[in-house]
């Protein structure tokens, strides 16, 4: 009776386990877009090449831990190609829902590209894993479906900037600011925001131009003339790669030149702004200073030595320049790791908890992730620095906050 007995449950062990092991998927899916071609190619494609490497590097180790399976689990990428079109992005978005079934949603670089797909994640209850995508609007206390992984929402990013211009810039002899600014998510937030912190700040600065224009301008000969006519002692110019490099082009060729010049890529991309302007063109240029840039002290992952390493063996020889972006689609892939490896379920709500729960807390190649209740990135902060042209190298030096600094401004900038 007891052989009968324990043969039974021998049995009924065999018919159990293999049903809950059918239980873990054999591959965790990934839906994600990036355009090779088109005006957001430049940041799009250094995003979608740092997260491939991370990938890659995690599925030849077996692929990522995923606590609620206890074991590791591949990874497949779903990536469509949108060419920098939010309409085809649209579509993309909802194919990689509705009919690919992904489990984990990633946007594509930027916030133009970012902000279609806020309302379709939300009305699908499908978490957005917003990469770069800083827009303001896409953070609202009602939608619990979008979380910003790899750069500060806008509202805050350009804090450096204007605290520095508004704390510093009277000292120098700076009270009189020139802004133009695209007029899209990314760069219109940030001019809301600089306006609002030297407004804030009674210092005496102000602004003296404020102009948006589309994010397709492609020539600023006029507006240069425009700006310079108001005699401005500082000027800041806010939009996408093609927005920068075209503005600095017109600027060399009108032969205007300003004391302080602020600009956002050569910083972010600066191999591909000295690739299409020159060293001596960005010599002096004002910018942010961003995690391809300083060494943050990492806790988990590559450090940026090591990522750089890794870059150039897998992409030294291709057409996508290392840069700000290169890390931030790393960033993506170590936070997705994190959150696989403690969240209770694939739960879309489950999995957002997790990525909560590692705020404050986890410290990568971009710096100390952070969120606020909305989901937007607050930590990871870019300090402020300036370009100085060597030959053809290019030197950062961070000139705020002083708590950072590695030098200090030249003002007026050679």
């Amino acid at each position: 009776m007891i052989r009968h007995t324990l043969l039974a449950a021998l049995s009924s062990l065999a018919l159990v386990t293999p049903a809950v092991a059918a239980e873990a998927p054999a591959e965790i899916k990934l839906g994600a877009l990036y355009a090779s071609s088109g005006r957001f190619a430049s940041i799009s494609m250094p995003v979608h090449d740092g997260m491939m490497l991370w990938l890659e590097q995690k599925n030849a180790e077996g692929g990522v831990f995923v606590k609620v399976f206890n074991r590791k689990i591949p990874l497949k990428l779903i990536a469509y190609d949108d060419q920098s079109n939010t309409g085809t992005a649209a579509t993309l978005y909802n194919q990689l829902i509705t009919q690919d079934k992904v489990d984990i949603l990633i946007a594509d670089s930027g916030s133009v590209l970012t902000s279609v797909a806020v309302p379709i994640a939300r009305d699908n209850k499908m978490l957005l894993i917003d990469q770069t995508g800083t827009g303001a609007t896409f953070f609202t206390p009602d939608n619990p479906y979008i979380v910003l992984l790899d750069d500060p929402v806008s509202t805050i990013w350009p804090k450096p900037l204007a605290d520095f211009l508004t704390q510093e810039g009277p000292k120098l002899g700076i009270k009189k600011v020139a802004m133009i600014y695209a007029t899209n998510d990314f760069t219109g937030t940030q001019a809301n925001a600089v306006r609002k912190f030297i407004k804030e700040s009674n210092s005496g600065v102000e602004l003296v131009y404020d102009q948006g224009v589309p994010t397709e301008t492609s020539n600023y000969t006029v507006l240069i003339n425009n700006i310079r006519a108001t005699q401005p002692d500082a000027v800041i110019e806010l939009g996408y790669a093609p927005n920068d490099i075209a503005f600095l082009r017109n600027l060399a060729d009108s032969g205007v030149k300003f004391n302080f010049l602020f600009c956002i890529y050569p910083g972010l991309e600066t191999d591909l702004l000295a690739k299409n302007v020159g060293a001596a063109g960005l010599n002096g240029v004002f910018t942010y200073v961003p995690s391809s840039e300083m060494s943050y002290e990492s806790e988990f992952g590559m450090n940026l030595p090591q990522f750089k390493a890794a870059w150039n063996k897998a992409y030294g020889h291709g057409k996508v320049e290392f840069g700000f972006n290169s890390v931030a689609g790393y960033t993506t892939g170590l936070v997705l790791e994190k959150a696989l490896a403690t969240a209770d379920s694939l739960d879309q709500l489950a999995l957002r908890k997790a990525i909560f729960d590692l705020s404050g807390k986890l410290k990568t190649i971009d710096g100390t992730f952070e969120l606020n209740a909305e989901g937007a990135q607050i930590g990871e902060i870019t300090p402020l620095g300036q370009l100085a042209a060597e030959g053809e190298q290019i030197k950062f030096v961070t000139v705020w906050p002083f708590a950072v600094a590695t030098g200090k401004p030249i003002y007026p900038a050679p």
